[in-house]
């Protein structure tokens, strides 16, 4: 077999008839085969789904309306792609209607994590069973994977980790086949299974790493993620307009992009492609013609300013009650605390008496670390938080992003510069 290609697209790349059109048209020849192709939820499907599981739990009431949208979203889609020639696709898609009401006719799950996962894989189900009847239309030969079968994961759900001796078995057994046999596979990102079967989820966004995943098991050629941006940017070019495409970066410089929050690809993804020196690119999918940004090995020397940006942030003042020192043992036990909520620190400080923290403001978890801590420490909670990092700094950047702002820290790393930015 001819070394294996993977493209991934994204949920924006498959969010209605005309976007799936184009990922036809991508994917016709002369597109490489072996190919296999990762595809996302399409458009908001996955917080149509988030918003289901919050009314199973809260405000059941509202399921038949909000599964009512989902189905017709997906089902006006279908039709338009395939007309009159629908009944098997809508088939399809009403058994996964059928499954998915079977779930939210039961008292839900008291594990959230678990039950999440048990209805998020929904979208991404759906929407490779819409591209593989649109592509079948169109006389484009592939197979159809159910990615649970060959991506195999532990129990934790919502960030399930992957379990790399099975999967590697599961895709030579599965993936390998399917691609000698037709060329190309269509199959979902995000989404595993546990050595029992049950569905988990890989962390939010989490398709463009079941692309390196795939690209691993599978020693591609090279990966490409199919985005609605020219390539990755120096920063958000809805924020900055001076922010530009890079030809070319290095596996090191994407991970540090990725660690401090940069959304073009999902932190994990790059690792697996290190190992094996797979080149990644990331390509607009509205203009296939052009470069995009390639992600390989060595080192790019001379990188303008790369800003990355994480609103809505919080920030912890964790304090001793009794004035004392924050020390080593404090410090333990406040990231034992962080570690078992899986929560990502993006930024910390430690002063005498406090130490501070900057996570991403996701209301759930805030409120359960406050009840972690909250016995033992004082907690002042910042709101209404910015953290930028720019790395390649230069003043003339670092004077426009901090004109006029509240900065309540800052740190220095040679050239990587980082601080919080209290809004208004």
């Amino acid at each position: 077999m001819n070394p294996v290609e993977v493209y991934k697209f994204g949920g924006a790349s498959v969010k209605d008839a005309a976007a799936i059109r184009n990922v036809g048209d991508i994917l016709r020849n002369p597109s490489p085969r072996p190919l296999a192709v990762v595809i996302s939820a399409m458009g908001k499907t996955t917080n149509a789904l988030e918003e289901i599981i919050r009314a199973h739990y809260h405000q059941p009431e509202l399921l038949p309306e909000l599964v009512g949208k989902l189905k017709s979203y997906h089902e006006e889609v279908a039709t338009s792609l395939l007309a009159d020639q629908a009944d098997a696709l809508m088939t399809d898609l009403h058994d996964l209607w059928v499954e998915l009401n079977w779930i939210l006719e039961e008292d839900p799950h008291p594990t959230y994590n678990y039950h999440y996962d048990q209805i998020i894989v929904f979208g991404e189900l759906a929407s490779t069973k819409i591209v593989s009847a649109y592509l079948t239309n169109q006389g484009i030969a592939h197979q159809w994977l159910d990615a649970r079968n060959f991506i195999k994961t532990d129990a934790e759900y919502r960030e399930a980790r992957i379990l790399w001796d099975l999967t590697q078995a599961a895709v030579d057994h599965e993936v390998r086949k399917a691609l000698d046999q037709h060329g190309m596979i269509i199959t979902q990102g995000f989404i595993g299974s546990t050595v029992y079967n049950e569905s988990t989820t890989l962390g939010r966004e989490g398709s463009d790493y079941t692309a390196a995943i795939l690209a691993y098991t599978l020693d591609a050629e090279s990966v490409t993620i199919w985005k609605d941006v020219p390539g990755i940017m120096t920063g958000d070019p809805k924020r900055f307009e001076f922010a530009q495409r890079m030809d070319d970066i290095s596996y090191q410089e994407a991970i540090e992009m990725t660690y401090y929050g940069a959304k073009v690809i999902h932190p994990k993804t790059i690792k697996p492609l290190q190992n094996k020196g797979i080149p990644l690119f990331v390509r607009p999918f509205d203009h296939p013609d052009q470069y995009g940004t390639k992600i390989g090995a060595g080192t790019i020397t001379d990188l303008p300013p790369i800003i990355v940006v994480e609103p809505n942030q919080v920030l912890f003042r964790i304090s001793t009650k009794d004035f004392s020192f924050v020390a080593e043992e404090n410090l333990k036990e406040i990231f034992t605390r962080i570690a078992d909520l899986r929560i990502k620190v993006n930024s910390m400080r430690n002063t005498a008496i406090s130490f501070m923290v900057c996570i991403t403001n996701d209301p759930a978890k805030v409120s359960q670390l406050v009840t972690a801590l909250q016995d033992k420490y004082d907690i002042i909670l910042h709101e209404h938080i910015e953290l930028i990092t720019v790395r390649h700094a230069d003043e003339q950047t670092l004077s426009m992003l901090k004109a006029g702002k509240e900065i309540l820290f800052e740190e220095i790393y040679g050239k990587t510069h980082q601080f919080i930015i209290k809004n208004a």
